[in-house]
Order: C-alpha cells, then sequence, then structure tokens
C-alpha cells in the first residue's frame, strides 16, 4: 500500500447538499426544500424555538404555580474522597489548592467533599461542605475537617 492507494472508507464522505441550483440537483428545484408558499418558505425567515405560528404557546396557556427557590439555592462543587489522594501526606487542603491542582472548575458557592473513593492520607480539608461519610473518613484517618468561612456567612443568611 502506498500513499496515493489511501482513500476513506466507503460512506464516511459525503458531498455537501447545493440547495438552489435547479431540478438536476435533485433538492427541490424551483422551491428548494422550502415546500409550498407560507412563512417558512420566505427569504429570512425564522422561528424561535417554541414558535406556534401566531398560536398562544404551550408554555404561556399552562399554568404558573407554585414557588421556585432555584434562584437563592446554594450550589456546592461537588469533589470526591479519591481525588484527595494527590495531595501530600499532612497538607492543608482549602478550595485554591483544589483549584490549582485542577480538582475544581468553573463558579458556585463552595465545595462539597464527598465520601466516593479511599482516601490514604491524613490531610486538614478547609471547604464549605462535608458529607457526613467523607467527613468520618478524614477524621478516621487522623485529619480534621474544617468548615471554610466563606459557607459560614453564605449559611447564616
Amino acid at each position: 500500500m502506498r500513499l496515493h492507494d489511501l482513500k476513506p472508507a466507503d460512506g464516511s464522505k459525503h458531498r455537501r447538499k447545493r440547495i438552489g441550483r435547479g431540478p438536476g440537483s435533485g433538492r427541490g428545484g424551483h422551491t428548494s426544500t422550502r415546500g409550498q408558499k407560507g412563512q417558512g418558505s420566505r427569504s429570512g425567515s425564522s422561528t424561535r424555538p417554541g414558535f406556534e405560528g401566531g398560536q398562544l404557546p404551550l408554555a404561556r396557556r399552562l399554568p404558573k404555580r407554585g414557588f421556585n427557590n432555584k434562584k437563592f439555592a446554594t450550589v456546592f462543587i461537588p469533589v470526591n474522597l479519591e481525588s484527595l489522594n494527590q495531595f501530600d501526606d499532612g497538607a492543608t487542603v482549602d478550595e485554591a489548592a483544589l483549584r490549582a491542582a485542577g480538582l475544581v472548575n468553573g463558579r458556585g458557592d463552595g465545595v462539597k467533599i464527598l465520601g466516593q473513593g479511599e482516601l490514604e492520607k491524613k490531610l486538614t480539608v478547609k471547604v464549605a461542605a462535608f458529607s457526613a461519610s467523607a467527613r468520618a473518613a478524614i477524621e478516621g484517618k487522623g485529619g480534621s475537617c474544617e468548615v471554610a468561612a466563606k459557607a459560614e456567612a453564605k449559611a447564616s443568611e
């Protein structure tokens, strides 16, 4: 086999559909796959998701009831116990250290340590929250769990 013998697998490459190039293109001829008349056939036409042609959309027809507290909910960024094994024995682990190690990304109200996996080192962990199993595992290895000050302020509000 040589370089000039190489070719893509059958069916892996498709030609682009050239719309609006006449009846010989196999793509609708004069209507160019837009069908007959109507809003969708006009140039520049586009409708937002959920648009029902002027009829009152379903999302507006249904009754809105109840209370939603999502805007005020506390959102923690989860980190599992097994991820903490990459820190040195006796180290102090806080949110800044977790971000530097690449274990925490994005925004949230703090980090919560969850009990997934096995912890093998003695660590001092200072984050916003702990699950009960994570706290037991950290303290079981002789480490300590401290709730970060930022989380305490948010919880007292």
